[in-house]
């Protein structure tokens, strides 16, 4: 059976016709050009660049200063964890009777670089935890959270509980006798919460006892469950921020020269 013809390739992306006298390499495009070429085509068709003007190509009022660079510092701290992540489930093994364990000792003495991964996984939760904490002070502080910028700050203090989930969740998975004993205390003090806090209790234990169901729920919860809620309200995070602007600092007063200045003013009431 004859094969199929492959299908032709755009025109754009064919070579140019050699001219008289050229050699067969003069018509071909160069790799950046190619690069281009790609890229064109794609946002032809996908409309990428009208969002990516829309996202870095906007007023920023005036006294704006490195204090607002956290947030993106902390963004860039979540990217981290999930990197650092995905190569440490490559080789952990959650499983009570002495995998945890030695699945972690396995990575810090045999795995390439794997005490370097482990370090930045660990000390950048605390980092990230750091980091949460000090652009919410930000916020707070330069109120940044009153109209119309209250959604923003209501995910913004969604975003530290999951965090602090995160780390809760994540400190058990080593399974020594720290993280052991730590996670019963932290149990215990969740079973105390009026209404659902023992529902609560038994939910992080997976039934009465702690043990290996303990590890797989927390393992579960801190690599499927707090991450996926942690990327789609950044993402809102991301599009509120861009879509309402940054707030000028409480000391910078509003000039008529600076429109991004006015649009923060709310005109009081009569």
């Amino acid at each position: 059976m004859p094969r199929l013809p492959a299908p032709p390739l755009p025109k754009i992306l064919q070579p140019r016709p050699r001219k008289p006298g050229e050699t067969e390499e003069a018509g071909m495009l160069t790799p950046v050009e190619g690069g281009i070429t790609a890229v064109d085509w794609i946002d032809e068709r996908m409309a990428i660049s009208p969002g990516i003007r829309w996202i870095l190509f906007r007023k920023v009022p005036r006294g704006t200063n490195w204090a607002y660079t956290l947030g993106s510092a902390t963004l860039f701290a979540f990217l981290n964890q999930a990197v650092t992540g995905v190569f440490l489930a490559m080789y952990y093994r959650p499983d009570e009777a002495g995998g945890a364990y030695e699945s972690i000792r396995n990575i810090n003495d045999n795995v390439f670089l794997g005490q370097l991964v482990h370090g930045m996984h660990k000390w950048g939760a605390s980092v990230m935890i750091i980091l949460v904490f000090l652009h919410m002070g930000r916020v707070f502080f330069y109120g940044a959270y009153k109209y119309p910028r209250e959604m923003t700050w209501v995910i913004g203090v969604v975003l530290l509980i999951l965090t602090l989930v995160m780390g809760f969740t994540g400190y058990l998975l080593p399974w020594d006798q720290r993280s052991y004993w730590a996670t019963i205390v932290g149990i215990n003090i969740n079973g105390t919460g009026p209404f659902i806090g023992p529902f609560l209790s038994d939910f992080l234990r997976g039934g009465a006892e702690f043990g290996s169901t303990t590890l797989s729920r927390f393992y579960a919860i801190h690599m499927l469950l707090v991450p996926g809620a942690i990327i789609a309200l950044i993402g809102a995070h991301l599009y509120l921020v861009t879509k309402l602007g940054t707030t000028a600092p409480p000391w910078i007063k509003p000039e008529e020269a600076d429109p991004a200045l006015e649009a923060e003013r709310v005109p009081a009431e009569v």
